[in-house]
C-alpha cells in the first residue's frame, strides 16, 4: 500500500474519512485515512470473509442448515426477524448479513462457524492481523456500537480488496439487490453511481456514533475502483460523497473527464442506532 497523504485537489466531501483506491491498489485519494472510526455495519465485512473462507475450504456449504440460537434472534436491529430454533440454509443467512444487513444473521452465521460468538470475534481479530488490518478491532461480528470495536477507512480498503479478490463469488450477494426467506422479499436500493457497469459490491453502515459509512467498489472497463466513506452526516451525502470519489478515480484514471463539484450544505445529522 502507498503511503497516504491529503489530496487537497481532491474532490469536495462531507464525511469524516474517505479512502480511493485504483485498479492496480494505488491510493488516489485519501482523507483522515488512519483516524480510527466506528466501522458500524462495515463490520460484516469481516463476517463475510470468513465465511467464505470457509466456504472455499469445504468446512461449510451454501445450501447446509444452520439452526438459530435463542441468542441469535434476540440480537437487536436491523434483523430479518429469525426465530430461536429456526433453521435457516447457511447461504441465505450470508444473503441477510450484505443485502439486509441482518445482525441476528450475522450472529447466527458466527455461532455455526465458531461455535459460540466470542470464539468467531477472536477469530476474526487473528484474521486483521493475517491481512495487515492494523488499526482494525473487532468486538462482535455485525457492528452495534462498542467502544473497542474501530477500524479505519485505510483498512476497511483492504480488507474489501481481501474479500472482492480472494472470494469473487462475494460479488453476487454484495452487489445483489433482493433475496427471499419464508416468503418475504427482503431488498434495498443500491445507487447506481456509474454507467455503464457501476456498481457491484456495496455495503452500509450506520449508528449515531459512526454516522453514514459506506464502502463501493465500482467497475469501468473492467477495472475495479474502490472508494470508503465513513462519517458521512446523512445517507444520502454518503452515497453522494461515493458517486464523487469515484468519479474523481475515473476521470484521474483518463475513464472519465473531470468534473467540477462543490460541498452541499449540511443538513442535521439523524439520531438513533441501527447497523
Amino acid at each position: 500500500m502507498p503511503a497516504l497523504a491529503q489530496n487537497g485537489k481532491g474532490p469536495a466531501l462531507s464525511a469524516e474519512a474517505v479512502f480511493l483506491m485504483d485498479p492496480q491498489g494505488n491510493v488516489l485519494f485519501a482523507k483522515n485515512a488512519e483516524e480510527e472510526h466506528a466501522p458500524a455495519s462495515l463490520v460484516k465485512l469481516m463476517t463475510l470473509y470468513l465465511a467464505y473462507e470457509d466456504l472455499e475450504a469445504g468446512r461449510v456449504e451454501w445450501e447446509e442448515p444452520v439452526t438459530v440460537s435463542l441468542k441469535a434472534a434476540r440480537t437487536p436491529r436491523s434483523r430479518m426477524g429469525l426465530r430461536p430454533g429456526e433453521v435457516a440454509p447457511f447461504g441465505v443467512l450470508l444473503e441477510g448479513v450484505a443485502i439486509a444487513s441482518a445482525n441476528d444473521a450475522a450472529v447466527a452465521v458466527a455461532e455455526h462457524l465458531a461455535g459460540d460468538e466470542e470464539s468467531f470475534v477472536a477469530r476474526m481479530n487473528a484474521k486483521t492481523q493475517e491481512l495487515g488490518l492494523t488499526a482494525t478491532r473487532y468486538a462482535n461480528p455485525h457492528g452495534l456500537p462498542d467502544p473497542a470495536q474501530r477500524s479505519t477507512a485505510r483498512d476497511l480498503a483492504v480488507l474489501t480488496d481481501h474479500l472482492l479478490h480472494d472470494y469473487p463469488a462475494v460479488r453476487t450477494i454484495l452487489g445483489g439487490k433482493t433475496f427471499i426467506y419464508r416468503g418475504r422479499v427482503y431488498s434495498r436500493r443500491v445507487p447506481p453511481l456509474l454507467e455503464p457497469g457501476g456498481v457491484q459490491a456495496f455495503k452500509t453502515g450506520f449508528t449515531s456514533e459512526a454516522g453514514y459509512n459506506l464502502v463501493v467498489a465500482a467497475w469501468r472497463d473492467g477495472q475495479r475502483f474502490l472508494g470508503i466513506v465513513l462519517g458521512a452526516p446523512t445517507r444520502g451525502l454518503s452515497f453522494l460523497d461515493a458517486q464523487r470519489l469515484i468519479r474523481y478515480g475515473l476521470a484521474q484514471s483518463g475513464l472519465e473527464p473531470p468534473s467540477e463539484n462543490h460541498r452541499p450544505s449540511l443538513p442535521p445529522r439523524k439520531r438513533g442506532n441501527r447497523s
